[in-house]
């Protein structure tokens, strides 16, 4: 009945979201873009999560980018910069073009306004700028960033979506001291190549070009982005051009797909990793054996071959395959249901016990994925309860700490094992800012401490092999598989590049259709 309700639903999106939505998918300087899920929060200073980076991300500018597919970066707001010996302090010169939406100024009293404002916050998005000690205006177009140590990702965390520049002007919707968070929960205030045209929450939000960017006036128009949670209505729609690119099929149809005419399957290698989130604080989960355990018990392969349909490739560990500090060389758990149960009888449990997997609609094949696990686990007596929870909902309770397992999924914002080790296993970063199985291990933190001051790659590496060791013996999370990137969309779309390090992020002012 479920899936007949959300069925239904979704054709009531289609029918009575608007002609003008149904069929703008026809018009040459409008994309339609569905999703499975509706976004909360735009302010870049609190979101966390790509959802919502589809939108900030084109809507704000920052000081630099990633060029093209590439981790290396290039210039965007600031046209040149300088390191100091110490590496220590950097000096941006910054373009004098750059407006925000309302016409103002982009200078170096809106940088300094804008990080200024998200170390206060202190939310998610200010874990990548911890050694971040201050930010001084030179001039007009100069700003000068001053740490407390030397940090090896600093440039790369200045591409991410937290380090957005960020209206000055947001101060004068300032509510109860929040620095504009309410405000800013529903809006954007940047100087991207899109802004907000219209949200109707749930069923679609619409993006406007900028036609006076710095970078140029964008060809694509407008964006709609329509919430489509049923797989199989996004598939009708792509397949009527009703709409451009679809994020939410199953990843089972895209055999067929590849062999539809208007429609094209983009295929890339990623980093966005599945893992599950064990909660390390709550028994038997606090047990080192029992992570052990539900790591033998899980079918992997299985998985990957059946329900992924082969477009993945198992975890070795939390670094994943093609970022550096990889180690090839460590324990890789495998499908083994025998030493599982051998486990659990040391740990006290040789009857098992029952726990609860929460998940949600965000990811379409964690469905599928959450009925192996619970297939896999009853073979060591282990008796799995889904929980099928909204994306905020399920977000809020790992927060909170408030779940045994949960489906998790994690995607670096710059091309550094820091993404991984410092966020997955510091214990300061318990919970959505990234330690979400609530682990703690003080010998690990003082090896993550070590490394991310380490200005040396090779002594960086050789820390985190240290750190992964350690942690594979008391696994914190199921560490599932890596995908493939797969988007299927029409074959008007033209001029789309990915980016590993900006999964589900479109470089839409680059984009066209025909």
């Amino acid at each position: 009945m479920k899936r007949v309700f959300w069925y239904f639903l979704a054709l009531l999106l289609v029918m009575g979201a608007g002609n003008q939505f149904v069929f703008a998918a026809n018009q040459p300087s409008t994309l339609v873009i569905a999703a499975p899920a509706d976004v909360r929060i735009l302010d870049p200073a609190v979101n966390f999560d790509n959802a919502s980076w589809r939108q900030t991300y084109v809507g704000y500018d920052r000081l630099v980018q990633y060029d093209g597919s590439s981790t290396r970066l290039k210039p965007m707001l600031a046209e040149s910069w300088e390191v100091s010996k110490d590496a220590k302090v950097y000096t941006f010169k910054l373009r004098k073009d750059a407006r925000f939406h309302d016409g103002t100024v982009v200078d170096a009293k809106a940088v300094k306004f804008s990080f200024d404002r998200l170390k206060k916050i202190g939310k998610g998005p200010s874990e990548a700028f911890a050694p971040l000690k201050e930010v001084q205006v030179v001039d007009q177009f100069t700003v000068r960033f001053i740490l407390d140590y030397p940090f090896g990702p600093f440039l790369s965390t200045l591409a991410t979506n937290g380090a957005s520049i960020v209206n000055p002007r947001v101060m004068e919707f300032e509510k109860d001291g929040d620095l504009g968070q309410a405000y800013l929960a529903d809006r954007m205030m940047g100087s991207g190549p899109y802004k907000i045209k219209e949200w109707v929450r749930d069923q679609r939000l619409v993006l406007e070009a900028n036609n006076d960017y710095w970078g140029g006036r964008p060809r694509i128009q407008q964006v709609i982005i329509r919430i489509v949670p049923e797989s199989s209505a996004q598939r009708m729609m792509l397949l009527k051009g009703e709409v451009d690119i679809a994020e939410g099929i199953l990843i089972d149809q895209y055999a067929k797909l590849r062999n539809e005419p208007n429609v094209t399957v983009f295929e890339a290698p990623s980093q966005l990793t599945n893992i599950v989130y064990m909660n390390n604080k709550r028994p038997p989960l606090n047990n080192p054996k029992v992570r052990q355990a539900l790591s033998y018990a899980v079918d992997y392969q299985g998985i990957i071959k059946h329900v992924l349909q082969g477009n993945a490739t198992q975890m070795r560990g939390p670094i994943p395959r093609g970022m550096w500090g990889y180690d090839e060389n460590l324990l890789q758990y495998k499908y083994d249901p025998a030493k599982a149960r051998r486990l659990l009888a040391e740990a006290g449990y040789p009857n098992g016990f029952k726990l609860k997997i929460m998940y949600a609609d965000r990811v379409p094949t964690w469905e599928q994925e959450v009925l192996a696990l619970q297939a896999s686990f009853a073979e060591i007596g282990v008796k799995l309860e889904p929980e099928l929870y909204a994306w905020p909902t399920l977000r809020e309770k790992v927060d909170r700490a408030d779940f045994d397992l949960s489906m998790g999924i994690w995607s670096p914002d710059y091309a550094d094992p820091y993404m991984f080790m410092h966020y997955w296993f510091h214990s300061s970063n318990q919970g959505l800012s990234g330690n979400r199985a609530f682990y703690k291990n003080e010998k690990v933190d003082a090896l993550l401490e070590q490394a991310a001051m380490s200005p040396s790659q090779q002594e960086r590496i050789r820390l985190y092999q240290q750190a992964q060791r350690m942690i594979i013996e008391e696994p914190p999370y199921i560490f599932l598989y890596q995908r493939n990137f797969l988007l299927p969309m029409s074959k008007r779309v033209k001029g789309f590049v990915f980016n590993p390090m900006l999964e589900n992020i479109y470089n839409l002012q680059n984009m066209s259709l025909e």
